[in-house]
């Protein structure tokens, strides 16, 4: 480790723990990047099986998101959308929302709307991968 800098404002034990001001390290950062390397060929592989099932019949779009590589990629697809949304409002809400009562507030229903939207999208997809 770098010996003691005189001109940080950082605590000895937040340069111990390399720790933020929001006590989250960099485990956060690299997440959402981590989703946002993973969003862009999934997003690509979405938009594909989206125009691919365009103007097709009932049974041809059952038919394609009944595959089981389809309904994987579109999981693998929500999930990481929905995970990298959650993040990134979760930052959003820690930065411009001062009134702690409110941000404890805020930061639940963005856990909730995040689960909900997820867990939906996901239903959706293994019902119509399953054909139920």
């Amino acid at each position: 480790m770098s010996e003691h800098n005189p001109t940080s404002i950082r605590t000895p034990l937040g340069r111990v723990r390399y720790l933020g001001s929001a006590h989250h390290g960099t485990g956060h950062f690299w997440r959402q990047r981590l989703t946002s390397v993973a969003n862009v060929p999934l997003s690509i592989a979405a938009i594909v099986i989206i125009m691919s099932i365009l103007g097709r019949n009932h049974a041809a779009v059952a038919q394609i998101l009944g595959s089981s590589f389809v309904a994987l990629t579109l999981l693998l697809f929500v999930i990481s959308s929905i995970y990298h949304m959650w993040l990134g409002m979760q930052v959003i809400i820690e930065d411009y929302v001062h009134d702690e009562v409110t941000k404890i507030v805020m930061l639940m229903l963005n856990t909730f709307f995040s689960c909900a939207v997820g867990l939906a999208a996901v239903f959706a997809i293994l019902k119509l991968s399953f054909g139920l």
